[in-house]
């Protein structure tokens, strides 16, 4: 896997970062530097997993950095959770988000399965 920027996982997971910078502004600014600086960088391991892994010299590779882009982006889920918790987010403020996470996760796990016999 050469292209990584080809792989619609990562572009949809590109997207996901996007939106999640964008709901950055809703939280107080003493969370720049604690769970929203988490949250960013899960959802920034996403695509860089991905990408990482696609730069691999084998399969088998490739598939360990899905699975941990696939582990960042239920950590993600989680930490946007405690946000909707905590009162940071609204739960209407992280539909799209949400269903984004969803829609890749699905993307990494049939990708992961396809890599299954390794």
């Amino acid at each position: 896997m050469n292209n990584y920027k080809e792989l619609k996982v990562w572009q949809r997971s590109m997207e996901l970062v996007e939106n999640i910078y964008k709901i950055g502004t809703m939280f107080p600014s003493e969370e720049k530097y604690g769970l929203l600086s988490q949250i960013q960088r899960s959802a920034v391991s996403i695509p860089s997993n991905i990408a990482e892994g696609a730069g691999r010299n084998s399969d088998k590779e490739f598939k360990n950095f899905l699975s941990i882009a696939y582990g960042s982006s239920n950590e993600l889920n989680t930490q946007l959770l405690i946000s909707q918790r905590v009162g940071y987010l609204k739960k209407e403020d992280t539909i799209i988000i949400f269903n984004q996470i969803e829609e890749v996760q699905k993307m990494l796990f049939s990708l992961i399965n396809k890599f299954s016999n390794l």
